[in-house]
């Protein structure tokens, strides 16, 4: 694409923004040895994805009691300790999500993440509260990489899809928003991503 083609920056948060381990929260909670049985020994990221996609925690935490009562306490534990899961900020890329700002490019992110604790990320990085809009998977009840919740964002942000540049650290949700008719690069750092929007003309080579 050329830079002419992108008005409008769209950025995943969870490993661009905001730096995620669910271990802390859950070694909080039942220690450490029982946190790595419960993310090796239990598919902890499908189990997750439910809430990220719009499923409470309570009724997360009944299916757990019915179907996998080895791991009750421990899915309770990552709630309670949530915070603990927030490690900091990705390295640079506020910087490039403010320059972007800056520059009067219209800043978009596009999060897989629970309602239930979207507020606890606000209140901690002030990075998230300087978005033009923020759309929370959680709290309209789809995920990516669901082709419906691209739709959804591209209409909500008031952007054509083949306007949107996308970034995203999983490469699953990069080739469905390539498949939505955005562009899109999966993200590898804060300096590549840059590179990435210097390249198409939305940021000055001399941003910085």
């Amino acid at each position: 694409m050329t830079g002419s083609e992108v008005s409008a920056v769209v950025l995943d948060l969870g490993e661009v923004l905001v730096r995620w381990d669910p271990l802390p929260a859950l070694a909080a909670g039942v220690g450490e040895a029982e946190a790595r049985a419960f993310l090796t020994e239990f598919d902890f990221d499908a189990w997750n994805h439910e809430q990220d996609a719009g499923r409470s925690f309570a009724d997360a935490f009944a299916w757990l009691d019915q179907h996998a009562p080895r791991w009750s306490r421990h899915g309770r534990a990552y709630l309670e300790h949530f915070a603990l899961s927030q490690v900091g900020e990705v390295e640079g890329s506020g910087a490039v999500v403010r320059a972007l700002l800056a520059a009067g490019v219209p800043t978009f992110a596009l999060t897989n993440w629970a309602s239930e604790t979207w507020s606890a990320a606000l209140e901690r990085f002030e990075v998230l509260r300087t978005f033009d809009d923020v759309l929370v998977s959680g709290e309209v009840g789809t995920a990516k990489p669901d082709p419906a919740i691209y739709a959804m964002a591209a209409e909500r942000f008031g952007h054509p899809p083949s306007s949107l540049f996308f970034t995203d650290d999983k490469p699953a949700n990069v080739e469905a928003a390539r498949a939505a008719g955005w562009d899109a690069e999966v993200f590898t750092g804060a300096d590549a991503l840059a590179a990435a929007l210097v390249a198409r003309g939305v940021l000055d080579p001399d941003w910085a």
